[in-house]
């Protein structure tokens, strides 16, 4: 079991010297336990140069059993001890960023009360490397866009969310509450980054709507960043409704809804199967919802 942790470790950190210090073990023994499981298995796992640590091919095949075998574990022996509550202690919780800023202060606050034995740490990064991070072990659950479609992970929807065109307050749409998702086609729209699901979910409204989006060259990194440029009069762009109360507040930015069907996106709670917690994590996965939804007109998946 050791060599397995000694290879879950050093497969989310690629770093020998920080998985070590996971595990509260030397760098020799974390190689030697690498060593002894490679040596059973009959197959090298980890790669190390003198400037990076990499998986083999190998490695990256068999690392989801691996982090299987070690949730199995940790969680055969925390039942043992009587501590077999997933939703006590630290559980680690990662946010895409197109969320995190706008439903995290009522989360945080919320889950405080309904949940007090349990302790949030919070990583704030694109998809993409949250699924990661969840596969190799470094998260528990994350919050995004569903669907993900990633094999081995669980998702449990929350909650769905109208997109909001966010416009400067002193544009002929401004207000409108039945603006027609083919106006798109004539209004330069301002994207994220590529990355953010924000970005393909805006393009796929367009598609949706038959139309060819006025894409020009700004792009930003933040939602943040995209609403100061139409502030600014650079473009219009999409925001989920949860983050119409933030991005408003200025006074400088002015919103319209579209027609019904009004596009939108789901967002859910997502954990790995093999974690063994489903029941926890749905319970956890609701009690988001709630807070979410006492906030923003959202609508609230039972």
């Amino acid at each position: 079991m050791t060599g397995l942790r000694a290879f879950v470790a050093i497969a989310r950190r690629r770093h020998f010297g920080s998985a070590a210090d996971d595990l509260g073990i030397s760098q020799p023994t974390l190689s030697q336990a690498l060593a002894g499981l490679e040596s059973g298995l009959g197959v090298q796992l980890v790669e190390r140069t003198t400037r990076r640590v990499f998986l083999t091919a190998e490695g990256e095949r068999l690392l989801p059993g691996a982090i299987a075998a070690v949730d199995a574990i940790d969680d055969l022996v925390a039942q043992a001890m009587g501590n077999g509550d997933p939703l006590a202690g630290v559980l680690r919780l990662g946010l895409i960023p197109t969320v995190a800023p706008y439903i995290l202060p009522r989360v945080l606050r919320g889950v405080g009360e309904r949940l007090p034995s349990l302790r949030l740490q919070v990583v704030e990064d694109q998809t993409a490397r949250l699924l990661r991070q969840l596969r190799e072990g470094s998260l528990d659950v994350a919050i995004v866009a569903l669907p993900t479609n990633e094999r081995g992970l669980a998702e449990v929807p929350m909650y769905t969310e109208d997109f909001v065109l966010a416009l400067p307050a002193d544009h002929p749409l401004a207000g409108r509450r039945r603006v027609d998702p083919a106006a798109l086609a004539d209004l330069p729209l301002l994207l994220l980054d590529e990355g953010h699901c924000l970005r393909d979910q805006a393009l796929e409204v367009c598609r949706l709507a038959g139309v060819r989006a006025d894409v020009g060259q700004t792009r930003a990194a933040s939602l943040a960043t995209a609403v100061q440029c139409v502030e600014g009069g650079l473009g219009v762009t999409l925001i989920p409704q949860t983050a119409v109360g933030v991005e408003t507040g200025s006074g400088h930015l002015a919103t319209a809804t579209f027609t019904r069907p009004r596009p939108g996106r789901r967002v859910g709670l997502v954990f790995r199967e093999s974690a063994g917690r489903a029941d926890a994590y749905r319970t956890l996965a609701g009690v988001i919802a709630d807070l979410v939804e006492a906030g923003d007109d959202v609508h609230r998946v039972r």
